[in-house]
């Protein structure tokens, strides 16, 4: 795959997705349509069962989107550019495997809007987070005032929210923001050895646990009940269940195939 702002490069099991925009990163519009052409082919590329997020260089996994651009937006543009954003955090939300955010530095704006969508996030110990939009007379655009409080509470969204103060990777991890800080020398081995892990999880169920955790969120506790039970049902009718099952009873390790 070939792109002039991200890099993906294939490690079976995983992929590795690298936003590469010089000098903080910074969410363009072009970015934000390779990043939807990506994950549409990672989709589709079977040597590929877990996607890792990441940015380039040490100091930013990305700084916000490009406020550059703001100035050309009007209002049927400026649709556009928050309908896109939405459709991409939503598509990775959901997407059929498991994606990792390995946050380096400075994770601000849609930056932190991104990170929020994948599925586990990992922190450098010297990563920084925000949501800063209200220093320019604006509000997150991209799902930030949203998934934020779903992650980390009302009261603590709001008060980032309103201030555009950043935190650091220690309270974000406090708060539940990231699930795992660590040395900034080890960020990317770590968060590699954590996607081959989930790599090797059943496809399928990886895929139902998505699916129902995302959408239950927002449904009445038996109707979430519900879905869980279809998708159990579902799910326990695969090889891949069979194969888990006879694994264990064989005390070896499964190989799941996502079928």
């Amino acid at each position: 795959m070939e792109f002039s702002n991200i890099k993906v490069e294939i490690s079976a099991p995983l992929a590795l997705v690298t936003i590469d925009r010089p000098p903080v990163n910074a969410l363009n519009a072009a970015t934000i349509v390779e990043l939807t052409q990506a994950f549409n082919e990672l989709a589709n590329v079977e040597e590929s069962r877990a996607i890792l997020l990441t940015g380039a260089g040490q100091y930013t996994f990305i700084a916000g989107a490009d406020v550059s651009e703001f100035k050309e937006i009007d209002a049927d543009s400026g649709q556009e550019v928050i309908e896109n954003g939405h459709n991409l955090f939503s598509m990775i939300e959901t997407f059929p495997k498991p994606v990792l955010a390995a946050i380096n530095g400075v994770c601000l704006g849609g930056g932190l809007e991104l990170a929020m969508a994948c599925d586990i996030r990992i922190a450098a110990e010297s990563a920084r987070f925000g949501q800063p939009e209200i220093n320019l007379g604006i509000l997150p655009g991209w799902g930030g005032t949203q998934r934020l409080p779903r992650l980390i509470g009302k009261g603590k969204a709001l008060e980032m929210l309103i201030t555009g103060d950043m935190i650091g990777a220690q309270e974000a991890w406090r708060y539940g923001l990231v699930n795992k800080v660590v040395p900034d020398n080890e960020l990317l081995a770590q968060a590699k050895n954590v996607g081959r892990r989930l790599a090797l999880q059943a496809p399928l169920a990886v895929q139902a646990i998505k699916e129902v955790v995302v959408s239950g969120l927002g449904l009445p506790i038996a109707e979430a009940l519900d879905r869980e039970r279809e998708a159990f049902i579902k799910v326990f009718a695969t090889q891949d269940a069979e194969e888990g099952i006879s694994a264990f009873l064989e005390k070896r390790r499964p190989e799941f195939k996502g079928a």
